[in-house]
């Protein structure tokens, strides 16, 4: 989901030589800026999948549309077809307005380095709630050094979470506030992050019992965009917090990436909605082992400016973070 797949080659013997020894040129193992040339695109590739993607996002955002009119199922739905399509624009652009600015804040800091990465690739997928699976860009070159994998790795979730923000403001100020229904329906509860509910307290205040928040679909988008940011900054492996954690602790972050899998372990007992993230992780450990492929400079630390950048990143994790997605929603009035 919006994730940033990556081929992170670690570095040929790039520790130091020993005392004593003749020197070696470390750089001789960093890719130099501007070389090799980057590959030339099969952009159709990237075309139709992202025509796709606008497709099953749409048809999507048409369910959630009807959805939101029919007030929890408690009012008439009155659109045709066609009708609904076209309102489900609502939620189709904002989405890919989200994860497009992820993956393109990744691209354009790779185009910065000179590092040899692919255009976004999204993914669609008739998902009921969602309508994509994300996207992703392929990174195909070494990374030349702590700051330019730090740079790269959070470039994507600050970008996505500053078009997100708007999207959530401008999505909860069309939604509205409804009556619960009184018997037990098919609805499902998503959880709320913290930058959901302070969005929420900001338009509507305190919510009186009986009552819910009924999301237009551009505050969906958003609520999935949170959820995507969150789940990118996870410190594990590949992910984008795993690069920015190995980007500050270097090996170190090893051990931070096996608390995070036992973390995600732990909150699928708590929400069964963590289960298939939790197998996608464990898989990648599986795949490529916990420890993040080496840089040549792994022992430098990082200048003042990116450790408040990381920081950032860590308060973006907190604020986007809910331990319980999705859930059924439990009525118990009789």
């Amino acid at each position: 989901m919006g994730t940033t797949h990556s081929d992170f080659p670690s570095f040929p013997d790039a520790t130091p030589p020993a005392e004593g020894a003749p020197a070696r040129d470390v750089f001789a193992y960093v890719p130099r800026l501007g070389s090799p040339p980057l590959r030339p695109e099969r952009r159709w590739r990237h075309v139709v999948l992202f025509l796709l993607t606008i497709v099953t996002t749409t048809y999507v955002g048409g369910f959630h549309y009807a959805a939101f009119i029919q007030g929890f199922g408690t009012a008439g739905l009155g659109l045709s077809a066609g009708s609904l399509f076209l309102h489900g624009l609502w939620y189709s652009v904002s989405i890919l307005a989200i994860l497009g600015a992820h993956e393109f804040g990744h691209y354009y800091a790779c185009r910065y380095y000179q590092v040899d990465a692919s255009l976004p690739y999204f993914l669609p997928a008739p998902l009921p709630l969602t309508g994509t699976l994300g996207a992703f860009i392929r990174i195909r070159q070494q990374i030349p050094g702590k700051r330019a994998l730090f740079d790269i790795g959070i470039a994507g979730p600050i970008a996505g979470f500053l078009v997100a923000i708007p999207v959530l403001l401008l999505g909860m100020s069309m939604s509205r506030v409804d009556t619960l229904p009184p018997v037990t329906t098919n609805l499902v509860e998503l959880g709320e992050p913290l930058l959901f509910k302070a969005a929420s307290w900001l338009v509507f205040g305190a919510i009186p019992a009986g009552y819910s928040v009924n999301m237009h679909p551009m505050g969906f988008a958003a609520w999935f965009g949170l959820l995507a940011t969150a789940l990118n900054l996870f410190p594990i492996g590949q992910l984008d917090g795993g690069h920015i954690s190995y980007a500050v602790l270097g090996r170190r972050s090893t051990l931070v990436t096996l608390t995070a899998v036992v973390s995600l372990v732990g909150l699928s007992f708590v929400s069964s909605s963590w289960i298939v993230w939790t197998v996608l992780t464990v898989g990648m450990l599986l795949a490529f082992g916990p420890r993040h492929p080496r840089t040549y400079d792994e022992e430098v630390p990082l200048d003042p400016a990116r450790l408040w950048l990381a920081a950032f990143a860590a308060l973006m994790f907190v604020v986007c973070f809910t331990p319980a997605p999705i859930a059924p929603f439990q009525l118990l009035q009789p």
